[in-house]
C-alpha cells in the first residue's frame, strides 16, 4: 500500500489446455516479473502488488473436474504459485492465500500481502455457477469476494474477483452474452453482515470489481461487399505485426462492440488489449506462430470497475492500468496467459458513524442487476449432472487405461463375455 493508501492489484488468467498439474511452468518468472519489475519502478521504495489474483480455465481433463476430482491439482498450484511469488518478490515478502474457488476447470485464487492488506480482510466469500448445457460446469464461474475493514471508514471497501469461461466459436457471440447475464443473475453472494436485507447480492454490489477469463469472444471481420469500390478486405495475421494495425483491428473485437453497445459487461472497464498481440489460437510448442483453424482472436480478458467510476464516461475510470499485455513465452496452451497490473484509487475518507456502508458501484440508470430467484435450483441441476456424467466418464477412461472411448470398448466386451459365461452349455444329446 501506498502512502496515499492506493493499492496495487495484480490480475493474472490463462487457459491451460486441460493440462492439470503441468498445466504452467516450474518457473512463473515471465508471468510474475515483470509486474514486479514495473510496481518498483513506479515508487522510490521496492514495491510489489498488494493482491495478487491468479485465474485458470480448463484447469484439468474434463473428466476430472466434472466429478470434482480438482482439489489436488487446486493446491499443487496454489503451493507453486505462491513459492514464486514469494520468491521473486523485492524482500522475498509472504503472502496468505485470501481464499480459492474452482468449479469443473474454472479456478481462481486470491492471495494478499501479510505485511498489509492480508491483516484487514475478513467477511471472505466464495461462489460458483455453471453456464453449460443444462447449467453443467464446463463453461461457467466463480467469484471470490471480501471486505477489507477500515478503509476509507470502519466499514471498509468489498473487493469482488470473478473469474469465467464462456462459450466458444465466432459465431456463438449471443451465447456468449447469455452466459454473461446468467453469470450475474447466479453467481450470487451473500449480503454483508451489516446489510439490514437478506437477500443475495449480484457481482456488483460490491466496492470494486474484477472480472477475468476466457470470455471466447473473437475477430469477426466483416464480408467483403460486392459491387461497392470502398469495400476492403483485412488480413488479421498481417495487422497483428504492428500498434497501429492492431489498433484499427480492435474495431472488430467482439467484446468491445457488446461493451460499447450496453448489452454486457455493463460498467467494467479494460486497459488496451490492442498492445499486444491476440492470445488465441496458437499452435502448441510455438512463441508466435497461429493456428490458421481458428481467426486469431483476444479471447483472454481482464476487466474492472471501481465505486469511483461514472457512469457517464464508460470509457474512463479511477483505476489506473499500468500494465497489460500478453506472455508469449508460455506454449504448452494453445493460449497465452494475460496480466495485468492495476493501481487502485486512495480510499475516500468518510466522517459517518462507523456503522456505515462501504461504497458500491455506480451503474447506468437503465440497468439493473438482478438476481435469479431460481439460481440455487439452476446451480445444483448443473452440478448433479456434473458429478454423475464425470464420474461415469471417469470411470470408463479407468477401464479404456485413460481413454473413455477404449473404456466403453472394453465395457462391452466385458460385458459380453460375462454374458458368454453366465450362458447355460448346450451339450450333444440336446442338440
Amino acid at each position: 500500500m501506498s502512502n496515499d493508501g492506493s493499492l496495487f492489484v495484480q490480475v493474472g488468467s490463462y487457459n491451460t489446455n486441460l493440462q492439470g498439474g503441468a498445466g504452467v511452468p516450474q518457473d512463473l518468472v515471465d508471468w510474475l516479473v515483470p509486474t514486479l519489475q514495473v510496481a518498483s519502478f513506479l515508487s522510490k521504495e521496492p514495491r510489489v502488488p498488494d493482491i495478487f489474483v491468479i485465474g485458470f480455465q480448463e484447469l484439468l481433463p474434463l473428466h476430472l473436474g466434472l466429478a470434482g476430482l480438482s482439489n489436488a491439482v487446486i493446491d499443487d498450484r496454489d503451493a507453486h504459485i505462491r513459492s514464486q511469488i514469494e520468491k521473486h518478490t523485492p524482500g522475498k515478502e509472504p503472502y496468505t492465500l485470501i481464499a480459492k474457488a474452482v468449479n469443473v476447470g474454472v479456478a481462481l485464487l486470491v492471495y494478499a500481502r501479510d505485511s498489509g492488506v492480508a491483516r484487514q480482510v475478513c467477511d471472505v466469500q466464495t461462489q460458483w455457477t455453471g453456464t453449460g448445457p443444462a447449467y453443467m460446469g464446463n463453461k461457467g464461474a466463480v467469484g471470490i469476494r471480501f471486505r477489507v475493514s477500515d478503509r476509507g471508514s470502519k466499514a471498509g471497501e468489498v473487493f469482488t474477483f470473478v473469474c469465467a469461461h464462456l462459450t466458444a466459436h465466432e459465431p456463438k457471440l449471443a451465447q456468449r452474452v447469455a452466459d454473461y447475464h446468467h453469470i450475474v443473475g447466479t453467481l450470487l453472494f451473500p449480503p454483508p453482515p451489516s446489510s439490514p436485507s437478506s437477500s443475495p447480492t449480484t457481482m456488483y454490489s460490491t466496492s470494486h470489481l474484477f472480472f477475468l477469463g476466457d470470455l471466447n469472444f473473437r475477430i469477426t471481420i466483416p464480408p467483403p461487399r460486392p459491387h461497392v469500390q470502398t469495400s476492403q478486405s483485412y488480413d488479421v495475421l498481417a495487422m497483428l505485426k504492428d500498434d497501429a494495425s492492431r489498433e484499427q483491428l480492435k474495431e472488430f473485437d467482439q467484446l468491445l462492440n457488446q461493451r460499447r453497445k450496453g448489452t454486457a459487461f455493463i460498467g467494467l472497464r479494460e486497459g488496451p488489449f490492442w498492445t499486444f498481440k491476440c492470445t488465441y489460437k496458437y499452435k502448441i510448442g510455438e512463441v508466435d506462430r497461429y493456428n490458421t483453424k481458428r481467426t486469431p482472436s483476444w479471447t483472454d480478458r481482464i476487466m474492472y470497475a471501481t465505486h469511483t467510476d461514472s457512469p457517464t464516461t464508460p470509457e474512463k475510470s479511477s483505476i489506473t492500468n499500468i500494465l497489460y499485455t500478453s506472455i508469449p513465452s508460455y506454449v504448452t496452451s494453445d493460449h497465452k496467459p494475460v496480466v495485468c497490473l492495476l493501481q487502485l484509487p486512495p480510499p475516500i475518507t468518510s466522517s459517518s458513524s462507523e456503522t456505515c456502508a462501504p461504497p458500491m458501484l455506480q451503474l447506468p440508470s437503465s440497468y439493473t442487476p438482478t438476481p435469479d430467484p431460481r439460481a440455487t435450483l439452476k446451480r445444483y441441476t448443473g452440478r448433479t449432472l456434473d458429478r454423475i456424467i464425470g464420474s461415469i466418464w471417469w470411470l470408463l477412461a479407468v477401464v479404456g487405461a485413460g481413454s473413455a472411448i477404449v473404456g466403453i470398448f472394453n465395457f462391452f466386451l466385458g460385458l459380453a463375455a460375462w454374458r458368454w459365461w453366465r450362458a447355460p452349455a448346450v451339450s450333444i444329446t440336446d442338440a
